[in-house]
């Protein structure tokens, strides 16, 4: 093979990185995990802590919060991002804040969640409705509970 052309792959959350772009006002549905999957959340208060920060406007800036859920060991984040805004800063912000309030109230110090995370851009003839609907259905198709309204941690702006 010409090695003018070949394609060396990035190693570890360096390869996930490669090709992202940031695009204004467009949906993004983001899924993080905590850090080695634990299930910090499983904690009354320290899920309370991190569901706070997914709509504080100061940490959304121009960015939109859609629709969330915050299960045991990952969230989902349904996110129009703003004009100002750069995806991986959106994302840095969400997740450094919630760290530190679920952190002080796991009373623990460290990762909290893991560097890396998934992004998909919807495309414009996706339902978002849909899609947030998926979303907030997590805990029912995970069995934590048998009616969404018995679970506490998830929110969308169609209520």
């Amino acid at each position: 093979m010409d090695e003018r052309y070949s394609y060396k792959k990035a190693p570890g959350h360096a390869g996930l990185r490669r090709g992202r772009v940031s695009l204004s006002n467009t949906v993004y549905l983001i899924t993080t995990t905590s850090e080695n999957r634990e299930s910090l959340f499983t904690h009354f208060p320290a899920a309370c802590a991190a569901a706070r920060c997914f709509e504080d406007a100061a940490l959304l800036r121009s960015s939109r919060m859609l629709a969330w859920v915050l299960m045991p060991d990952h969230v989902h984040w349904l996110l129009q991002l703003g004009e100002a805004d750069n995806l991986g800063d959106v994302v840095s912000r969400l997740k450094s804040a919630s760290s530190r309030h679920s952190n002080r109230t796991l009373g623990r110090t460290g990762p909290l969640w893991s560097k890396a995370f998934h992004d998909h851009a919807l495309r414009e003839e996706e339902d978002l409705q849909a899609v947030a609907r998926y979303i907030v259905a997590n805990p029912l198709r995970a069995g934590l509970v048998k009616r969404i309204g018995d679970y506490p941690f998830w929110n969308a702006i169609w209520l």
